[in-house]
């Protein structure tokens, strides 16, 4: 019998806000993307913040109409649902963004991170379809690898796509998030803040400091799958960078006394086995940092932390657990120099 766990599919990062004199904290949250977002943005007492809400909202409706698989008419379901391997299926500024970042991680993961593993998603009950009652069987695993390869896209700067295989199909979940971040952090920019925190579903970006003068403080969660949302397993002190974590504990399923995550080898076709449990990458924006965080899940600690070193402006930390139970962590070069002691 199939025993079914699935809490959520976010890392929740807890964010350690303080006050000061002069300076004031204003504080907006909402739900997009199937998960939460939290905003905090340092203001002067008399400085307009009025609307930001809504011009928040609006964007993040954009980027979902974009790139969520679970809207029918979005451009993302539109592309999925495409037959033809001819035509040029024109796509908005938002899509291109996200695809051009996609083919980097792809590339700079080896092909750990696959956006094209929505066939493998969808089979392994992880996807829109819900849940399955039982395990793919080999023969259902090889016939959906056939359709899964982020090469059998082609991206052009004439701001289109075309597949290559008709069967082919895009889930950029585990990267979208990051780019609603990215976007919301630019909009708060634009309006002549330096000074905030854009949280959504556990990916952040940070700008400038704390009303304290300090950086913005990060709580990681531990990777532990009856670990409460707010039990910290690191503190990383952020300021202009971002930070996306991810995990295995919090999406899963058991069956036959075994537990199957939802991070899925696009090269295998089966749930990771590698023992990593988390992995918290800094980047310069949060779409790369997440995807990284997802292909770096794949890869295992030690070719993660291999290609985090060859890249530059990129720092990781990977959480693996140990068959007694305890953590290892591994750093890439400059990571621990973020950590609060």
């Amino acid at each position: 019998m199939k025993k079914i766990i699935k809490k959520t599919g976010f890392i929740f990062l807890i964010v350690l806000l303080t006050s000061c004199i002069g300076k004031r904290e204003i504080l907006i949250s909402g739900k997009t993307m199937g998960t939460t977002y939290h905003i905090t943005v340092v203001s002067g007492y008399f400085e307009d913040t009025a609307g930001l809400k809504d011009e928040i909202e609006k964007r993040l409706k954009a980027v979902s109409r974009s790139m969520s698989t679970y809207m029918k008419d979005s451009e993302i379901s539109r592309f999925n649902a495409l037959k033809n391997t001819e035509e040029k299926f024109y796509i908005s500024d938002d899509f291109l963004q996200v695809m051009m970042i996609a083919k980097k991680v792809y590339e700079a993961t080896g092909g750990a991170w696959d956006g094209t593993v929505d066939p493998l998603v969808t089979l392994w009950g992880f996807g829109r379809s819900g849940v399955r009652d039982s395990i793919p069987s080999p023969d259902e695993i090889t016939s959906c690898l056939a359709n899964v390869g982020f090469e059998q896209i082609e991206i052009s700067e004439e701001k289109y796509l075309r597949k290559k295989n008709a069967s082919v199909s895009l889930d950029l979940a585990s990267i979208a998030k990051g780019y609603g971040v990215d976007q919301i952090a630019d909009l708060i920019g634009k309006k002549g803040f330096k000074d905030f925190l854009v949280e959504i579903g556990g990916e952040v970006v940070a700008s400038g400091l704390r009303t304290d003068g300090k950086p913005w403080k990060i709580g990681i969660n531990t990777p532990r799958k009856d670990a409460l949302l707010n039990q910290v397993y690191n503190i990383v002190n952020l300021q202009n960078k971002a930070l996306a974590t991810s995990g295995d504990y919090r999406n899963f399923f058991e069956a036959e006394g075994k537990r199957y995550s939802h991070i899925l080898d696009p090269e295998t076709g089966y749930p990771v086995t590698n023992r990593v449990v988390s992995v918290s990458v800094m980047a310069d924006n949060c779409t790369l940092a997440d995807g990284l965080a997802t292909g770096i899940m794949v890869m295992g600690h030690e070719k993660g932390i291999e290609a985090v070193n060859r890249l530059n402006g990129v720092e990781c930390l990977i959480v693996v657990e140990e068959e007694n139970g305890t953590f290892s962590d591994y750093y890439s070069k400059g990571f621990k120099q973020i950590i609060e002691n």
